[in-house]
């Protein structure tokens, strides 16, 4: 499985580790590029009120929608207005960067979620190469099987004689051709086998398929991650919630006739419902989604880092009243292992030095890969034919292991491979692989013999 998965999955790995080194490094290239949009050129004594900055937001994009608002989480940063926008691909909003101490428009730029174009392309990139839907396919498969790799390789080296038990961990210096390329190979496969364990578990969330199974297990077990009830009783809030650009809103139709609208409510506004969450202990770079129809503001902590900070409150518009709040601490174990293992996979976790170890490890599988090829490339019968290729492992190695032992360790695999379609299928097809070889070798055989 090894050799198979080397071999065939190891472009895909190779491609998934190239994207994720770029990705690593968008944090800092982000920063850089857009420094103008994401910082003030002065800090002021005093922000002004978050309202006038939506107002200014407002006047420099009047065909967009607000839908909600970042307030500048240093004090040399822009406060964010998340608008909704004609034209948009689905997933895309248009940010305008405010000025909080001077209500300056600082910049307009079309994000994804958090990321900036920039970002968001090398984020496309890595899972699926711009390719859409179907390209999602090349990051799963490299997903499914990097553990399996990983692990694999891991146990081969381990279970290799050795003269020196130093040379389980650090490379042979004395060692020449394949053995020296082999060395390393293995010692840094043994470095990073966590790592690339934890990847493969944490990319597979994000996947098409092995994610909706994922994910099923997930709720399944009472770990989903929950979310605050921003819901508003009927009657509550501003006119109830209703849209704005509804000429009927607020109307009542009763046995066919409609009646006037109920007194209206007045919205507190934005500041007042971010000192509502801020009371409540909601504090850390916070985002603001405004009112929609039938629920309240709701008022989240984005801090990834450690030690996080990621609580929420719902908050009613009509008087400032926290309806709900919902702690990170009461999130489920499941929930909050999940989200610590995309935090850790994205480099937020542990920021810089996340970011790093990020870029080390794709590194590291770009050289895995290489190094990986240049032995089955050293290993060709050169005197039969200089131009053949490595030779595969011996076949035969199932029939070997006692039945006891071989029907577990189908029946796992059964398991794993639907549970993971795509290393299932990707399996099958390494075994039809086998299976031409082997009749191939067998007929070459046969024919020598006669």
């Amino acid at each position: 499985m090894h050799f198979y998965a080397g071999l065939l999955i190891a472009p895909f790995l190779f491609l998934a580790a190239a994207t994720g080194l770029l990705y690593a490094g968008s944090w800092q290239a982000e920063r850089i590029l857009y420094s103008h949009e994401l910082t003030v050129d002065s800090v002021g004594e005093r922000a002004v009120p978050l309202g006038t900055q939506v107002k200014a937001a407002r006047a420099a994009a009047p065909e967009g929608k607000v839908l909600g608002v970042w307030p500048a989480p240093e004090a040399d940063a822009t406060t964010r207005v998340i608008m909704e926008k004609p034209g948009l691909a689905e997933g895309e909003t248009l940010t305008v960067f405010v000025d909080p101490y001077t209500t300056e428009v600082r910049g307009q730029l079309t994000t994804s979620g958090d990321a900036l174009p920039l970002r968001a392309w090398l984020s496309e990139f890595h899972a699926s190469l711009h390719l859409g839907e179907f390209g999602r396919n090349y990051s799963e498969l490299a997903a499914s099987w990097l553990w399996v790799v990983a692990l694999g390789g891991l146990a081969l080296w381990i279970g290799r004689r050795r003269a020196r038990r130093a040379d389980l961990v650090l490379p042979d210096r004395k060692a020449t051709g394949r053995r020296k390329t082999l060395s390393w190979h293995g010692t840094v496969g043994l470095w990073a086998t966590v790592g690339l364990v934890g990847l493969s578990a944490t990319g597979l969330t994000w996947s098409n398929y092995a994610g909706e199974n994922i994910g099923q297990l997930q709720d399944r077990l009472g770990g989903a991650t929950p979310s605050v009830a921003a819901k508003l009783k009927p009657g509550e809030g501003a006119a109830a919630g209703a849209d704005a650009g509804d000429e009927h809103a607020g109307h009542v139709m009763t046995d066919g006739m409609e009646m006037p609208p109920p007194a209206p409510v007045t919205d507190i506004g934005i500041d007042r419902a971010v000192d509502a969450a801020r009371a409540a202990g909601v504090t850390e770079s916070l985002r603001v989604t405004l009112p929609a129809k039938g629920k309240g503001y709701v008022i989240k902590e984005n801090d990834k880092t450690l030690p996080v900070h990621l609580d929420s409150v719902a908050v009613d518009p009509a008087d400032g009243r926290v309806m709900d709040t919902l702690r990170f601490a009461d999130y489920p174990l499941l929930a909050q292992l999940t989200r610590f293992g995309i935090d850790l996979h994205m480099g937020l976790t542990f920021g810089l030095a996340n970011q790093i170890a990020l870029a080390a490890l794709a590194v590291a599988v770009m050289f895995l890969v290489v190094w990986g090829y240049r032995m089955w490339w050293m290993r060709r019968p050169t005197k039969e034919n200089r131009r053949s290729v490595g030779r595969a492992q011996p076949r035969g190695a199932w029939r070997k292991l006692p039945v006891t032992v071989l029907l577990p360790f189908a029946c796992a695999t059964a398991v794993v491979g639907w549970f993971v379609p795509l290393l299932g299928l990707s399996l099958v097809a390494f075994l039809v692989i086998d299976l031409a070889v082997g009749f191939a070798a067998r007929r070459r055989g046969a024919t020598a013999a006669a």
